[in-house]
């Protein structure tokens, strides 16, 4: 993990705190250039935008090939506070983009999540979706998994969350 990673994914970690603080599960992804500046940063919405489908991954991904080219976001790394499910490894597959780095793993999320049925989680590492991928893409993490647990810490537990949830 290089010192841009670090940082990026402690910007991340911060845009999950910021979700959570906005009512919505915590997690936070950006995106950077093949020169390490950020281009794009999003935060889950799945509470308050009423979409399934608002993770911080996939409305980055959304973003990004709305603004991009697929040449661009070759060279570019998403960058994520939680290992992307199989949902937003897909979108980081079709978006072009060839590197992602997660601080938290899904097995660690999934301990802390609770085993409730309007708290879905999937059991798919995203290295097992992007390993089915017609092009490469390199994944680094878990890192920094102490400090991305923290945003979890007392969300998932809470009844009222819970029901929230789609």
């Amino acid at each position: 993990m290089t010192t841009d990673d670090e940082r990026h994914l402690r910007a991340c970690i911060g845009l999950a705190w910021r979700a959570r603080e906005n009512g919505n599960h915590p997690f936070g992804s950006l995106l950077a250039d093949a020169h390490g500046s950020v281009v794009l940063q999003a935060e889950n919405t799945v509470v308050t935008a009423r979409d399934c489908s608002g993770h911080a991954e996939t409305n980055l991904m959304r973003m990004a090939s709305r603004e991009f080219d697929a040449v661009f976001l070759q060279g570019c790394t998403l960058y994520t506070s939680t290992e992307p499910c199989a949902m937003c490894a897909g979108a980081i597959y079709w978006g072009n983009v060839r590197r992602v780095v997660f601080a938290l793993s899904e097995a660690a999320l999934r301990a802390i999540v609770p085993d409730d049925p309007k708290n879905l989680t999937l059991a798919m590492p995203c290295r097992e979706v992007f390993a089915r991928c017609q092009h490469e893409i390199e994944v680094s993490g878990p890192h920094l998994e102490e400090e991305a647990r923290a945003v979890h810490e007392g969300f998932w537990d809470c009844r009222e969350r819970s029901s929230e949830t789609t």
